[in-house]
């Protein structure tokens, strides 16, 4: 290399630590060491390797960036501000409440793709974003992802090691900063990078292992990984925390903790050091080879096909529907964990097997995954696997709604109506994960045109969606041409006299619909509503038939009382007077058992709504 622009990039680096050392001085609070550790690597990749375009970070041609040790954030803005996208000085507002500078990269910056901070997902958000590059833009974009030496003691981050070796994903690079130090001691491998070696070899990443503050070693590491066909490439860069930081470097205890009265002097030692005072930024602009893609106005190639009474499991509509949304839209995809045979999104493969990523049995890569490809509006991902395992990708769900993430997630084999496989496969608990994630939309279909429609709206709805379905065949309700809308529910059986208002969906609304038979002959008539959604949920519906109905209301649900769908109703109910809601749900761990059994035995079936309903109408 040319050795003036060596010097650059030496002085570059020297100057995001102090930029570093400053913005959390200023913020009384931050990862100065952490940072400090990995200023070779970022001037390097921010100034010599990466394209990308100041004008327009997230440019579909760009090459994409994902700083998965995200308590590195300070470096990461001061990589952004010395490049020229805004003024350094904004550094100093790190973690201010008006400032988007915040503590951990969020989506707020527009040179942010995914936030960061839970450790140990920024690997698998990563390799979907290269999965997309490679296989389904087919453009020059690299993907380049930084990685804590603490953190890859996470399992989602081998999981995203094995999806990418297993996908050759050879224009992805993961850089890790082994610094050795972790929160509160060393880590366990410290710096024995023949150990991080063979681990990645195994993994089928091409490893690299390389002095992290050397920058010439570093550029050749990152030329050598970008002409590495056939194969990821792991680049592991032996760091020291708080590299150049007097009596800090390399020492514990420093971990989140600012300089303080220590900063000036840590500053003038750097400086002294300093080949220069100034650098020449380069910025290599991208080749320009990503196409166009539209992914809105997202509709089904031909309307749902079915006649009223037909028994379809809502679980096989979704496989239907989601083939239909394919054939529409080029870039509507479907992702699964190995259950695709079960949740029915291998139909999507009738369109084209290359529309179909396979994830295999590792949902937080899976989730994580899809993350990454619906990252730039690239793609529409459609996530399916048993509505019990999305419980372990909480946490990337959660990562997910601050990253204004727009995915749709299908879990089916929901609740005991499953039957004989147990509890350990029964979801129980979904409706209330999903329903706490900020800015969900959370649709229980209760028959095969409804599922049909929900899967075509979540396809156009912003945030993480989330589709229940159900294992066992249920009665198509609704015409073909029915319009359903997010939000807004279903009055599927009324009366002039009706003496309460029972809510149901999925399995538990053709019940309730079973139950207002026996209770009609029983002289008592009831209003039946498939509230659609669970979240948002119909409460001016609710508010109208709980007052018409003289305040008294039925919820009955194929999941736990905390969270569900009896709670939702409870709560848009809450402020008013005279309205009195029973609730019949699973209220202790289930067991194996055919599915009308179950039902009968922990109190949801037809059986006990109508017990229920009877003791509800005395009131």
């Amino acid at each position: 290399m040319d050795q003036q622009k060596v010097s650059d990039l030496r002085v570059l680096a020297d100057k995001l630590r102090i930029d570093s050392i400053l913005s959390t001085n200023a913020s009384k609070s931050g990862h100065p060491s952490s940072c400090a550790s990995m200023a070779e690597i970022m001037s390097v990749l921010f100034y010599q390797e990466m394209k990308y375009k100041l004008s327009e970070p997230r440019d579909k041609s760009s090459d994409r960036f994902i700083l998965s040790k995200g308590h590195a954030a300070p470096i990461l803005y001061a990589a952004w501000a010395e490049a020229g996208l805004f003024p350094i000085e904004e550094t100093l507002n790190l973690r201010k409440i008006d400032s988007d500078l915040e503590g951990h990269p969020t989506p707020r910056l527009n040179f942010i793709d995914v936030a960061t901070g839970s450790l140990g997902q920024g690997l698998g958000v990563a390799a979907g974003m290269a999965y997309v590059g490679k296989y389904f833009d087919k453009a020059s974009y690299r993907t380049y992802c930084v990685i804590g030496d603490g953190e890859s003691a996470e399992g989602s981050i081998w999981e995203a090691l094995h999806f990418a070796g297993h996908y050759k994903l050879d224009n992805l690079c993961a850089i890790f900063d082994v610094n050795r130090l972790g929160q509160s001691e060393p880590t366990s491998l410290q710096h024995d990078m023949e150990v991080y070696r063979k681990r990645m070899e195994a993994f089928g990443l091409h490893a690299i292992v390389v002095d992290g503050h050397d920058v010439e070693a570093l550029c050749k590491a990152f030329d050598e990984a970008s002409s590495t066909k056939g194969k990821p490439t792991a680049i592991l860069a032996k760091t020291f925390k708080g590299f150049k930081f007097p009596n800090i470097s390399d020492k514990d205890n420093w971990h989140g903790k600012p300089l303080g009265d220590k900063a000036e002097a840590v500053i003038e030692s750097i400086r002294a050091q300093m080949e220069s005072q100034t650098a020449a930024v380069n910025i290599v602009a991208p080749v320009e080879d990503a196409p166009s893609v539209d992914i809105t106005n997202i509709r089904m190639s031909s309307p749902p096909a079915y006649k009223k009474g037909d028994l379809i499991a809502t679980r096989v509509a979704y496989g239907t529907v989601l083939q239909k949304l394919a054939e529409g839209n080029s870039r509507v995809i479907g992702l699964d964990g190995d259950t695709k045979n079960s949740t029915y999104s291998e139909k999507i493969k009738n369109v084209s097997p290359d529309r179909y990523i396979e994830c295999f049995i590792a949902e937080q890569n899976l989730v994580s995954i899809a993350i990454g490809v619906g990252c730039r509006g690239r793609t529409v991902p459609f996530v399916s696997t048993f509505a019990a395992f999305f419980t372990r990708a909480f946490d990337q769900l959660r990562m997910g709604a601050i990253s204004q993430t727009n995915i749709n997630c299908v879990g089916s084999h929901a609740g005991i109506s499953i039957g004989e496989d147990g509890p350990s496969q029964m979801a129980l608990e979904d409706l209330a994960m999903f329903r706490s994630i900020p800015g969900s939309t959370v649709f229980y279909p209760s028959d095969a045109v409804s599922c049909e429609r929900s899967a075509e709206l979540a396809a156009n709805t912003k945030g993480i969606c989330f589709i229940r379905t159900s294992r066992p065949a249920t009665a198509v309700l609704y015409e073909n041409n029915h319009v359903f809308t997010i939000g807004k529910g279903n009055l599927v059986l009324s009366h002039a006299d009706d003496a309460m208002l029972i809510v149901g969906a999925g399995i538990t609304l053709h019940e309730a619909l079973k139950a207002a038979q026996d209770l009609a002959a029983a002289g008592i008539n009831v209003a039946v509503m498939d509230p659609f959604t669970v979240k948002p949920i119909d409460q001016e519906m609710l508010i109208r038939e709980a007052a018409r109905c003289h305040g008294r209301v039925l919820t009955v649900e194929d999941h736990y009382p905390e969270g569900g769908l009896g709670e939702a109703v409870t709560s848009a109910l809450a402020e008013q007077r005279n309205v009195v809601v029973k609730r019949l749900a699973v209220r202790e761990v289930p067991r194996s058992g055919p599915p009308t059994v179950l039902l009968d035995h922990f109190g949801i079936s037809s059986k006990a709504i109508v017990e229920a309903a009877k003791e509800l109408a005395t009131l």
